[in-house]
């Protein structure tokens, strides 16, 4: 097995303690000691704890991305899509123990001047709605509606992550997905 280089393990660490502790709660004297590199690496390969997070948001990304695309392509039906996708969130609730979503709570402690940060919040949350309007799309071939209804969508999944990380609870997952199911159905 390959062993991480340093770079690798920064953002690895950086992403666990962002994600158990909340962005601003983490400081780079702890990434460094948790990744077990120097001082010297860490502002080799992330002049900042900004671009620091604006990396493991890009990594989130693109993983996430990777995933709905493979969704979208797949030969299910628009609905199995959407239950699916509220599918995964449940499951991804209970495994994190409700921390919920990485980009809303980083986004809740960044102000304007974190510019990077906010646009890929920005960025993602964007692509979320997109990949929502195209499955209603593929249930609709009628772009306008398809919209309406992929936004109505994203603000279910959207509300259910909130809730159910506010109330610790999964049923909000539930019953946003069988709200959603009714548009595609």
């Amino acid at each position: 097995m390959r062993k991480a280089n340093a770079k690798e393990r920064i953002l690895e660490t950086a992403g666990k303690l962002f994600f158990r502790h909340g962005y601003s709660e983490v400081g780079i004297n702890e990434i460094i000691a948790k990744a077990e590199t120097a001082k010297a690496s860490f502002y080799q390969h992330y002049p900042s704890k900004e671009a620091l997070c604006e990396a493991w948001l890009s990594d989130v990304h693109d993983r996430s991305k990777m995933s709905r695309a493979e969704m979208l392509e797949s030969d299910a039906l628009p609905a199995e899509k959407i239950s699916t996708y509220f599918d995964q969130l449940k499951s991804f609730m209970e495994q994190s123990e409700f921390r919920g979503c990485p980009y809303s709570n980083t986004s809740a402690v960044s102000g304007a001047s974190c510019g990077g940060i906010i646009e890929q919040i920005q960025g993602h949350k964007a692509s979320i709605r997109d990949f929502l309007r195209e499955v209603c799309f593929q249930h609709t071939n009628d772009r306008k509606t398809a919209d309406t209804f992929g936004d109505r969508i994203f603000l279910l999944y959207s509300g259910a992550t909130t809730e159910c990380q506010n109330l610790k609870e999964l049923w909000p997952v539930d019953v946003a997905r069988e709200a959603a199911m009714e548009l595609v159905s």
